[in-house]
């Protein structure tokens, strides 16, 4: 690295990750981003989806609930061809879906709060709470069906379940810290390089392709903290991936953090966790579970 861009090789890694009920990472197809990924993407799709994601998910948002921590993230990954300046496409995860066309308009006088082209509709369907957190005891009832998920809107918007192909996200926020600027696509090329090898060959050309037996998705992403950390890695295991001897994975329906990874850690990494199942506990910075439960060693 650098001089004056050091790696934390002191502090323990496991624990690291903060708590998160759901990622959201918006498909950009470019590699990186300003430092707030809500101000870039102006006129586009995909930054409209961010910018309005925060306004109600955010500090004093409509759904603004500080037990349902909704991480939103910027990756590399090509949006769908269909996506315009008024839709974006995103993966979902520990959900395990890819939704190739999410409205991105917030409702006003002319467009009912319900509307299928209301991006208000899509975080009601897929990202309020099931169940309200106990500290919201003392919310009237009428307001907690306004505050929690509600399924039946989820048939508004077609979605591909990702049950075959494993998805690496590296941080490479070059626009936020340098450490992971230059580390990720470093990292990111090393893991295309080594699942290719290892029969999982991974694209990002066309925005289509997103689950299949032998592919897999392998993108930059914006930041998600611990940049000291760098390279920082999520992995997210397919509910339907097999490892070596063919049984379904233990990880299967995880989302696996790794922290200080470097190149000469990549075929382990791709070894261990993806083709046997294992973490590596050197690197765990923690994980979550197909239920949103977080995972620590």
């Amino acid at each position: 690295m650098p001089e004056g861009l050091p790696i934390d090789h002191e502090h323990p890694l496991n624990g690291t990750m903060a708590a998160y009920a759901q990622q959201l990472i918006i498909a950009t197809g470019r590699p990186d981003w300003t430092s707030r990924i809500e101000e870039d993407g102006q006129g586009e799709g995909w930054g409209e989806l961010a910018r309005g994601l925060k306004k109600l998910l955010g500090r004093g948002g409509k759904y603004a609930d500080p037990y349902n921590n909704i991480l939103v993230t910027n990756s590399s990954l090509p949006p769908s061809p269909s996506s315009s300046s008024t839709t974006a496409s995103a993966f979902l995860f520990p959900s395990f879906k890819y939704i190739p066309s999410i409205p991105t308009s917030l409702p006003s006088e002319t467009l009912d709060v319900a509307s299928p082209a209301s991006l208000t509709t899509f975080v009601r369907a897929f990202l309020l709470p099931k169940t309200l957190h106990s500290m919201h005891g003392s919310v009237p009832q009428s307001q907690r069906e306004h505050l929690t998920r509600s399924p039946d809107l989820a048939s508004h918007f077609p979605a591909t379940p990702l049950v075959h192909s494993p998805t690496v996200f590296i941080c490479g926020h070059g626009g936020r810290d340098m450490r992971c600027g230059i580390l990720g696509p470093v990292l990111q090329a090393e893991f295309q390089r080594v699942l290719r090898t290892k029969g999982y060959p991974s694209t990002e050309s066309d925005g289509e392709t997103v689950d299949s037996p032998g592919h897999a998705n392998v993108g930059l992403i914006s930041h998600i903290g611990g940049h000291k950390y760098a390279g920082n890695v999520i992995i997210y295991i397919p509910p339907g991936l097999k490892i070596e001897g063919g049984e379904v994975s233990p990880l299967a329906g995880k989302g696996i953090w790794y922290g200080r990874i470097e190149p000469k850690h990549v075929e382990g990494i791709v070894d261990e966790t993806l083709l046997k199942g294992r973490v590596v506990k050197d690197h765990f910075r923690g994980g979550i579970g197909h239920d949103g439960e977080i995972l620590r060693l």
